[in-house]
């Protein structure tokens, strides 16, 4: 089975396709790790695999706008907050013991940014990112929430292009949440304020004022 998302080709107003994606079925393990092998590390598709499931994406503006804009959300909330971080951008995650392997848009270490500083991340040692962001604007068969739940990575968040779901792992299992484990001092409105601030007026001012605000509500506990 093979699925496309294509551009609308009737009407003259149109959403903007964010993705374009193709999927694939009853892949193995050992063909994933030849695609990857094939494609190289500079490449503009999204791979990800999840126990015979492969999936291509490729993002387009819709898609990387909102994945920028959001990773200087997060790296504005961490610095003026006091702490330490180490980007992984969108890093192959792979554990063949899991039948698992994702490239998130965003991917993080915050808690345990002091374990992997200064190296190449290796899963089967080292434990995953704290946080992972994904961009989902178009439907994708891969079950993200189980994905990197069985991966174990702690915090999860998921934009769809209106909405921020985030996501805490909580027994194995994601439950949705109302405000961010890692940043709870930061509610959702100051994000979706600062998403509309970046169409408004620029993504320089937004950012401005996002850290203007994060100034004088600082998190009460240590670092």
């Amino acid at each position: 089975m093979v699925q496309t998302e294509l551009p609308p080709t009737d009407g003259l107003i149109s959403t903007p396709v964010a993705e374009q994606r193709l999927t694939l079925h009853s892949v193995s393990w050992e063909t994933y790790e030849k695609i990857l092998e094939a494609f190289g590390e500079h490449r503009a598709a999204h791979i990800t695999y999840d126990e015979g499931i492969l999936e291509f994406m490729v993002p387009l503006e819709a898609h990387e706008n909102p994945s920028d804009i959001i990773g200087d959300f997060v790296k504005a909330v961490t610095s003026e907050s006091g702490f330490n971080i180490k980007s992984m951008a969108s890093t192959t995650l792979r554990r063949h013991d899991l039948l698992k392997g994702a490239e998130p848009d965003r991917c993080y270490y915050i808690q345990n940014e002091a374990l992997v500083r200064g190296r190449t991340v290796d899963l089967e040692k080292d434990p995953p990112p704290d946080l992972v962001i994904e961009i989902d604007i178009t439907h994708t068969d891969v079950d993200k929430n189980s994905l990197y739940a069985v991966m174990g990575v702690p915090e999860f968040w998921r934009y769809n292009g209106k909405t921020l779901s985030i996501f805490q792992l909580i027994q194995r299992q994601y439950q949705e949440v109302e405000v961010s484990p890692t940043f709870p001092w930061v509610p959702k409105e100051i994000f979706y304020r600062y998403l509309e601030q970046c169409k408004q007026d620029g993504e320089i001012p937004a950012l401005n004022d996002l850290r203007s605000w994060l100034q004088t509500h600082q998190p009460d506990q240590e670092q």
